[in-house]
């Protein structure tokens, strides 16, 4: 009995495709070909009936449900933060002879992670299992698409280790003189999707002819946080990661897409390395928003939280100013 838990389109897909995975015990690339894609589907779920694994995307009450999977003994598969598993589970915890399997994966698939009941409940076996199954999946698409490059699947027996404590930063675009409000409401909505709090954010960001924006300014200043502003040029750097392509943001400001580039090149230029979105532009009325992460390439030691050694951040304004 497995429930694969995911809180975001990338997390569903990857879900979508472990599933098969488990299910079939082959890759997609192997599903029989000479039927329709309909026949293939009835398969699929007659045989997650039979096998019994469910993919739960965004499950409602979350806690509720994923308490009480683990709870009737459900291995469960997350394609999610590790804190959301940690503080989900926490309350429901016994010990490793009676736990079942929880593994945590990233929304790529680059790190399976035993989580719980490595060895007493077979965790780690499990995680080398899917880590195989993902990078089998992945040898088959490089066989039909020669040009495609993919990270092979890191099983993970240790959490010390920086992945898991990847740098969030926010983007954000607005109309001329949105107020602060505005900002707020939509940037709370943006962390509740991404199942962050602001405590994980380490900047907010946008295009330099928002260097000014009050608005921005302020909400920075509310937050404790800093607030950067980037050029055409330099947000042009990531114009491959974004989601959309906006012709019309690209004629009147240069650049296609504010907030995602801004989140983008302000996780980049925190670690050093390269970012991802994690929630790609949402929008109200008046502003846009998106949220990007990236890893460092070591961890400090230290409890401190991870900052840039980068001190000539463009038009960087301190929330001291």
């Amino acid at each position: 009995m497995i429930r694969i838990i995911a809180l975001t389109e990338a997390g569903k897909r990857l879900g979508e495709s472990l599933q098969r995975l488990l299910v079939n015990g082959e890759p997609d690339s192997k599903r029989n070909n000479e039927l329709d894609s309909e026949r293939n589907n009835e398969l699929d779920s007659e045989r997650n009936n039979e096998f019994d694994c469910e993919l739960w995307y965004k499950p409602k009450p979350f806690s509720v449900r994923v308490q009480q999977a683990f709870n009737d003994g459900y291995r469960l598969i997350f394609i999610c933060a590790t804190g959301i598993v940690v503080r989900t589970l926490a309350p429901v915890i016994n010990d490793k002879h009676q736990d079942p399997a929880v593994l945590v994966l990233d929304e790529q698939g680059h790190y399976v992670i035993p989580l719980l009941s490595g060895h007493e409940g077979g965790a780690n076996a499990w995680a080398e299992e899917i880590a195989e199954l993902i990078n089998l999946q992945r040898d088959q698409l490089n066989q039909s698409q020669v040009q495609l490059k993919q990270r092979k699947a890191q099983l993970v027996i240790t959490t010390a280790n920086p992945y898991l404590k990847p740098v969030y930063t926010v983007g954000m675009g607005c109309e001329r003189h949105c107020p602060e409000e505005y900002l707020r409401s939509l940037l709370d909505e943006c962390l509740n999707q991404a199942g962050l709090g602001i405590d994980d954010i380490q900047s907010i960001s946008s295009i330099d002819i928002k260097a000014d924006e009050k608005g921005l300014i302020a909400l920075a200043q509310t937050l404790a946080k800093p607030f950067n502003s980037w050029d055409k040029n330099q947000l042009s750097t990531v114009d491959s990661l974004l989601s959309t392509r906006s012709d019309y943001i690209f004629k009147t400001v240069g650049v296609y897409g504010v907030a995602e580039s801004a989140a983008l090149y302000s996780a980049q230029q925190l670690t050093g390395e390269m970012p991802e979105l994690l929630l790609n532009k949402q929008k109200n009325t008046k502003a846009t928003c998106a949220i990007a992460r990236s890893y460092p390439k070591a961890v400090s030691h230290s409890n401190k939280p991870f900052t840039s050694n980068n001190s000539n951040h463009s038009n960087r304004l301190s929330t001291d100013e």
